[in-house]
């Protein structure tokens, strides 16, 4: 008898025809044995929930809730991790695409390797199917990371959450969620980095979508500063602004205060507080850090290249990281994504 999966699905005003691909794709798996559980963050779109219920009425493995009030999507996805009781779980986004292998290779592998988690690659694709990226480990330098009490599992999230394979131990120590988690996701790899460990598969298993409504992930840094200067302006210290709330706080800082809050090991906590200490030091930074040797001690790793130039010069160097972007312009091709 297959061992049952549970997809965590959170929706909100999704574009329809995009859902309708995402569920297809799941409901062709080559591994059969899973749920999959929706919950609609109160869209209030009638045709969006008649076309779940739609889904929900023809495949007795799927099951529907609708909020009544909008919980955000963490504390969505947190309502679903509650709903499960499966012994291995999978986020699930609204508009991707999962080749019919997803399910069966990604658990194949979390056996495979004994490991709580394991996270896979993915082509990225635009608004018209189009693939703009082949690879989107390499295309975005995301870390590679096998193991357990990996410090990488601790200074950054492995692997965005619809790539990620679980086991229920995982889950249960994640819920409930604290007041301080800020990414599902990076919350579940760093669990099972602190439990049996993680591990990757470097084969592209799903197609990721781009497009405007994207809430994390797909636009790189370029794109999001050249929003930020149209509603605030170019100058150095609105740069800086940036710099610590949109860059240092929200895609690092935060998940270190995190990831605090549920680390069960000594010697994990050693590292999260020199962590969280170095990330203060660089956010208070004007013109330059010279605490380089913090840096590659917490975030150098496999594949992260051109991800650690960037994060380097902007922690380190933000007067550079200011002229760089200031007379950088957006590629045309970054612009048709």
């Amino acid at each position: 008898m297959e061992e049952k999966i549970d997809i965590l699905l959170a929706t909100y005003h999704p574009n329809i025809t995009y859902l309708r691909e995402q569920i297809e794709s799941l409901l062709t798996q080559t591994y059969s044995h899973f749920s999959l559980f929706i919950s609609d963050d109160c869209s209030q779109n009638e045709e969006l929930i008649n076309c779940l219920k739609e889904y929900e009425a023809k495949d007795p493995r799927i099951n529907l809730y609708e909020q009544e009030n909008n919980l955000g999507y963490v504390k969505n996805f947190e309502f679903l991790l509650s709903k499960s009781n499966a012994p291995y779980i999978m986020f699930c986004d609204q508009d991707d695409v999962w080749y019919p292998n997803k399910l069966e290779l990604s658990l194949a592998k979390l056996k495979e390797d004994n490991v709580d988690l394991v996270y896979v690659n993915s082509r990225q694709i635009n608004e018209e199917n189009k693939v703009i990226h082949e690879n989107y480990f390499r295309y975005k330098n995301m870390p590679l990371v096998k193991g357990k009490n990996q410090i990488l599992g601790i200074s950054r999230y492995l692997g965005i959450g619809c790539s990620q394979i679980f086991t229920k131990e995982v889950k249960e120590k994640m819920l409930p969620f604290t007041d301080k988690v800020m990414a599902h996701d990076w919350l579940a790899s760093f669990v099972a980095n602190e439990g049996k460990g993680v591990s990757y598969l470097e084969e592209p298993l799903f197609d990721y979508r781009l497009h405007t409504n994207n809430v994390f992930g797909g636009r790189n840094l370029t794109q999001n500063l050249t929003r930020w200067k149209q509603k605030n302006g170019s100058s150095y210290q609105s740069y800086l602004h940036y710099r610590e709330e949109n860059v240092i706080d929200k895609a690092y800082l935060n998940g270190a205060i995190m990831v605090k809050a549920y680390s069960k090991q000594e010697s994990n906590q050693k590292v999260i507080d020199g962590l969280i200490k170095y990330y203060e030091s660089i956010r208070k930074t004007k013109f330059i850090n010279l605490r380089l040797g913090s840096y590659f001690h917490y975030l150098a790793g496999k594949n992260l290249g051109k991800k650690m130039i960037k994060e380097i010069i902007i922690f380190h160097f933000p007067w550079l990281g200011y002229w760089i972007f200031k007379h950088n312009k957006i590629e045309k091709r970054e612009e048709n994504q």
